[in-house]
């Protein structure tokens, strides 16, 4: 997962900044709780080969941050192993 846009007024308040990138799995405690709880299901789906609809690129899917202060948009990118 990858920051890619912030839209709000305000700053994040778990400290992400555009660029920053996290591995679902092993970035848990780095990652906000609330972009974590929003991101699950995109994950989920993708890890176990479905497709989100609306996603124009296989694999990839772009998701909002609850957080209507901040509004944290981040892009999610399938990577095989």
């Amino acid at each position: 997962m990858k920051l890619i846009d912030q839209r709000g007024n305000h700053k994040c308040h778990h400290g992400h900044s555009i660029g920053d990138e996290f591995d679902f799995d092993a970035d848990r405690g780095k990652l906000c709780p609330m972009a974590m709880h929003t991101a699950f299901p995109y994950v989920d789906i993708l890890r176990y080969g479905g497709n989100v609809p609306n996603s124009e690129d296989y694999g990839k899917i772009a998701f909002c941050c609850p957080d209507a202060d901040v509004i944290n948009v981040f892009e999610i990118d399938v990577i095989s192993n």
